[in-house]
C-alpha cells in the first residue's frame, strides 16, 4: 500500500471527526446519533473535496516532471516521512477515545477532557511534525509543497463545516 492511499485514508478520517467536533455541543437534545452521523458525513464530504487539493498538486508535479520515476519516488519518500507522525499521533488519539468508550462514566470522561481536548489542540503540531517529517525523509520542496496543502486542507475542514450548517446554535 503506498503512503498516498494511508494519508488520503487517515484524512478523510479526521475529516470526520472535523465535522463531528463543527456539531458537537450545538444541540441539546439527548439522542443525536442521527445529528452526529450527518455531521461527520458533512465533515467527510467536506475533507474528500478539499483533499483534492493536494492530489491534484502531485498529480501536476508528476505529470509536467522531466523524470517522472524519480518524482515519484521522492513523492513516496516525503510521504512516509509525513506518515510517521501522523500515525503516531493518530495511535494516541485512538488510544484516549477507546479509554473514553471502554472505561466507566467517570474515568471515560476524564479521559476525554485529559486526553482528546489537548490533542485537538496540538493539530497543527502534528502537521507541522509531519511536515518536517516529508523534508527530513527525503521528500525534498515537493513533498513539503503537498504536506503543507494537505495540512492546510484538513484544517479547513471543522471551520468549512461549521460555518456552512453548525454557524447558529439551534
Amino acid at each position: 500500500m503506498t503512503p498516498a492511499i494511508l494519508l488520503a485514508l487517515l484524512g478523510l478520517v479526521d475529516a470526520s471527526f472535523s465535522g463531528f467536533r463543527a456539531y458537537a455541543g450545538r444541540d441539546a437534545r439527548i439522542r443525536k446519533h442521527r445529528a452526529a452521523a450527518r455531521a461527520a458525513l458533512r465533515g467527510l464530504a467536506v475533507g474528500a473535496v478539499l483533499l483534492l487539493a493536494p492530489a491534484l498538486t502531485a498529480a501536476a508535479a508528476l505529470l509536467t516532471a522531466s523524470d517522472r520515476a524519480r518524482t515519484f519516488d521522492t513523492l513516496t519518500a516525503g510521504g512516509l516521512g509525513y506518515l510517521l507522525p501522523l500515525v503516531l499521533y493518530a495511535a494516541v488519539v485512538m488510544v484516549s477515545l477507546a479509554a473514553y468508550f471502554v472505561l466507566p462514566f467517570r474515568a471515560g470522561t476524564l479521559a476525554m477532557v485529559v486526553g482528546l481536548g489537548p490533542l485537538t489542540l496540538l493539530r497543527p503540531l502534528a502537521l507541522a511534525a509531519a511536515c518536517l517529517g516529508a523534508l527530513v525523509n527525503g521528500g525534498g520542496p515537493l513533498s513539503l509543497l503537498v504536506g503543507t496543502i494537505a495540512g492546510a486542507a484538513v484544517l479547513c475542514v471543522e471551520p468549512a463545516v461549521h460555518r456552512r450548517w453548525y454557524q447558529h446554535v439551534r
